[in-house]
C-alpha cells in the first residue's frame, strides 16, 4: 500500500465520520420535528422578552458602537490566541539545539513582531475614538401626521397586550367588543 492511498484511507475516514455526524443530525431533527405538538396561538406567538411584556416597537435604533466595540474586542481576542502556540514553539529546546540558539532568537523577534502590530492596531483604534464611548444624540422626529392622536390612543386601547390571568377565548372577547 503507498502512502497516498493510505492518506486517502484516513481521509476517507474522517468524511464518513462527518457524513454520520450530518445523518444523525438530520435524523434527529427529523423526528423532533414529527413527533412534537404543534398548536400555535395568540400567546405563544406573542414576543418573548425575558419573561416581561414587550413595550413599544421592536425595530429600535441600536447604537453601531456597540458592534464596532465587540469587532475590536473578538478582533485582539483572536489575535492573542495566536501568541499561545508561538510561545509554546519558542520554547521547544530540540529546535533550539538543532539551531544553535538561531531559533530562540528568530521566534522572539516573530512575537515582538506580532506584539508591534497588535500594539499599533490598538493605537489605530485608539487615535480614531473607536475606544470612546459617547453618547449619541436623540433628534426629535420632524415627523407631523394628519391623523388625529385621539384615534391612536383609541387604536392602542382595542388592541392592547392581554393582562395577565386573561384566557384566550377572553381575549377574543374584548378583542371583539
Amino acid at each position: 500500500m503507498t502512502e497516498t492511498s493510505s492518506q486517502l484511507s484516513e481521509f476517507g475516514v474522517i468524511l464518513l465520520f462527518i457524513i454520520t455526524g450530518i445523518v444523525f443530525v438530520l435524523i434527529g431533527v427529523g423526528v423532533a420535528a414529527l413527533l412534537r405538538p404543534n398548536r400555535p396561538n395568540i400567546e405563544k406567538l406573542m414576543v418573548y422578552e425575558c419573561g416581561e411584556d414587550a413595550v413599544g416597537k421592536a425595530w429600535v435604533n441600536m447604537n453601531a458602537r456597540y458592534y464596532l466595540t465587540a469587532l475590536i474586542f473578538v478582533l485582539f481576542e483572536v489575535e492573542v490566541i495566536y501568541l499561545f502556540p508561538i510561545a509554546t514553539v519558542y520554547g521547544d529546546h530540540r529546535l533550539d539545539a538543532a539551531t544553535q540558539g538561531a531559533w530562540t532568537i528568530f521566534s522572539l523577534i516573530e512575537i515582538l513582531i506580532f506584539i508591534t502590530l497588535l500594539f499599533i492596531g490598538l493605537v489605530y483604534v485608539w487615535r480614531k475614538g473607536y475606544l470612546d464611548w459617547n453618547k449619541p444624540e436623540v433628534k426629535a422626529d420632524a415627523f407631523v401626521s394628519r391623523v388625529p392622536k385621539n384615534l391612536y390612543e383609541a387604536i392602542n386601547e382595542k388592541y392592547a397586550q392581554p393582562e395577565k390571568g386573561l384566557t384566550f377565548k377572553g381575549y377574543i372577547k374584548k378583542i371583539n367588543a
